[in-house]
């Protein structure tokens, strides 16, 4: 996926008519429609209707995706909200929408499962879940699609590759608690962040409790790249998130390493600042921790 002119090339896209000014995003919110899952009906009604809502894209069930508000302008998706200290998150967010029925009382039979528009469904069906949680309370709850979820990678992907500014993924929920429920809580967040983002704060806790993850600073390696520098990454992963370049030949010490989407990182020190760089581009120059080698095999 690619974008041109903030529009994303290859997908319906029919502007909303309801925008607002020029944005700079940082952040990308996920919701739910809570709607009707016949395909289109929600982008019809994001297209154009008396509420004044929209949002960037919506994703079907099948997974096919149409954007309604170019990635530079914003729109009216988020509602009252906080983020970080910032109000009001249309004015510096991109929304997407995934097609899903929202939350759902008991249906008419214990195989079903009830919308707030009054259709029931199978709950073996659409993998329909009852769930509680402090932050979306009790209901039944529609699973997301595979079809869904692999749009919903490929145009985060894209997104982050496209827009510099990018720096983290929400849910409606998140930034608009006790209001909002959405996404539901069988939206996999965490998984997504970390295949996104690269994010070392998702590292599990048996990782974390490997002795070999961390080390005083005392295991050196030296830069071995076939240009003439490396970059130095806040995240291990190759999303727009460079802090610096490090020269060919300079030697940096290790203080943790591990595995992402199956690539070996080391979290090293340069120029009084911490950050991630690929193992493969490194030569060990002292192991003081037992078990240290230039390629740990220790899962994010």
């Amino acid at each position: 996926m690619k974008f041109l002119h903030h529009k994303l090339q290859g997908v319906p896209f029919n502007l909303a008519r309801h925008r607002r000014g020029k944005i700079t995003p940082i952040v990308v919110v996920v919701h739910d429609t809570a709607s009707s899952l016949g395909h289109g009906d929600a982008a019809r009604y994001l297209e154009d209707n008396n509420a004044k809502t929209s949002v960037h894209f919506i994703i079907e069930r099948n997974g096919a995706i149409e954007q309604q508000v170019p990635t530079n302008v914003g729109a009216n998706h988020a509602g009252r909200s906080h983020y970080h200290g910032l109000d009001s998150a249309n004015d510096f967010s991109i929304g997407i929408e995934l097609v899903n029925a929202g939350r759902m009382t008991k249906g008419s039979s214990s195989k079903t499962a009830r919308a707030w528009f009054k259709t029931e469904f199978d709950i073996d069906d659409y993998g329909i879940q009852f769930i509680k949680t402090p932050e979306h309370g009790e209901g039944w709850w529609m699973d997301y699609t595979e079809e869904q979820m692999e749009a919903l990678m490929k145009l985060l992907r894209a997104l982050f590759d496209y827009v510099p500014s990018l720096k983290d993924i929400v849910t409606h929920w998140y930034i608009s608690p006790g209001r909002k429920v959405d996404t539901n809580p069988l939206f996999p967040l965490d998984s997504i962040k970390a295949r996104i983002l690269g994010r070392d704060d998702l590292i599990t806790k048996e990782a974390d409790d490997l002795s070999e993850w961390s080390s005083d600073g005392d295991d050196l390696v030296r830069i071995e790249v076939p240009g003439d520098h490396l970059n130095m990454r806040r995240w291990p992963s190759f999303n727009p998130n460079v802090i610096t370049q490090i020269p060919k030949g300079v030697v940096v010490p290790v203080i943790r390493a591990g595995t992402f989407q199956g690539r070996c990182w080391f979290k090293i020190q340069y120029a009084g600042q911490e950050g991630w760089i690929v193992a493969k581009y490194t030569a060990a120059i002292r192991a003081s921790s037992a078990g240290f080698q230039p390629a740990f095999e220790v899962s994010f």
